[in-house]
C-alpha cells in the first residue's frame, strides 16, 4: 500500500504547490473552512481557475501567517531549568543522609517504627 500526501501522490514526491483551491487552503494553514472565510480570505486575492474554481496564492497565504503572528504570536514563556543559588555541588562531600533533614528523618524513622510495631491482621 502506498502512502499519498493526501492529494493522492506518492508520500516521497511531496511538492510546495503555488496555488491551492479553495477545499485545500484552510488545511494548508492548519484552520478549518468557517475560520479560514472569516479571518484569511478577506485578505487574500482569489484565482479564478476555469469556470466555478477559485484558488489562493501560497506566498499570500505565508505572508498572512506571518503577520498573524507577528500581531498574535505569543514568545515562549522563559523559566529558569536550575535555581543557580540554590544548586549542590557535587564536587563537595556529602556524609551518608545529608540530602535528608533531621525533621525528616525524625519523622520517616517514627512512620517505620508504626508499620513494623503493628500486628498483622488475619484475613
Amino acid at each position: 500500500m502506498t502512502r499519498t500526501a493526501g492529494i493522492g501522490w506518492p508520500a516521497k514526491h511531496i511538492w510546495l504547490m503555488r496555488l491551492y483551491r479553495l477545499r485545500d487552503a484552510p488545511a494548508y494553514l492548519g484552520m478549518d473552512v468557517n475560520r479560514f472565510n472569516v479571518e484569511v480570505r478577506p485578505y487574500l486575492t482569489e484565482i479564478p481557475i476555469g469556470s466555478q474554481g477559485i484558488a489562493f496564492d501560497r506566498l499570500e497565504m505565508d505572508a498572512w501567517t506571518d503577520e498573524y503572528i507577528a500581531r498574535n504570536g505569543r514568545p515562549a514563556e522563559r523559566r529558569r531549568l536550575w535555581d543557580v543559588e540554590n544548586q549542590q555541588d557535587s564536587r563537595k562531600e556529602v556524609e551518608s543522609g545529608g540530602l535528608t533533614s533531621k525533621s525528616m528523618e525524625s519523622g520517616w524513622s517514627k512512620a517505620v517504627e508504626r508499620v513494623t510495631s503493628q500486628k498483622r491482621k488475619c484475613f
